[in-house]
Parts: C-alpha cells; structure tokens; sequence
C-alpha cells in the first residue's frame, strides 16, 4: 500500500511539474527578448484548463505529501 503511495506521489509531481512549465509567462524579461508586453489578457480555452489542472495537481500533491507522513 505505502509504495503505492509513493508511486502516485512520484507522478503527481512529475505531471505538476510539467504543467508548470507549459504555462506562458509574459512578465519578467520577456518583453526585453522579444516576447509580449505585461497587459492584462484573460486566460481561454486550453490555457485555462492548463491553469485549472496546475491548481488541481497541486492540491493533489498536498494531500498525498498529508498522506504520505500520516502513514509512515
């Protein structure tokens, strides 16, 4: 039971860091190589499910990181 914890552990945070790293980001030093301006856009379509599935996975990772102490 614990390894499979710790399994769905791994890849929760593997899948949470991948949606990290897929969402633009337009601040910073991007407008100084060429990117876009920092104005305020909405987010659509699969940007948005990207931005909602970022929330989840980290709620996800929490919890299993909750679980994870409670039972060892």
């Amino acid at each position: 039971m614990l390894y499979l914890l710790d399994i769905a552990h791994i890849i929760v945070s593997v899948l949470l860091v991948c949606a990290i790293l897929l969402q633009r980001r337009s601040g910073g030093l991007s407008p100084t190589f060429g990117g876009e301006g920092g104005f305020y856009r909405t987010r659509r379509g699969l940007e948005r499910g990207l931005f909602y599935a970022t929330i989840v996975l980290a709620i996800l990772f929490i919890a299993l990181a909750v679980l994870n102490i409670a039972f060892k």
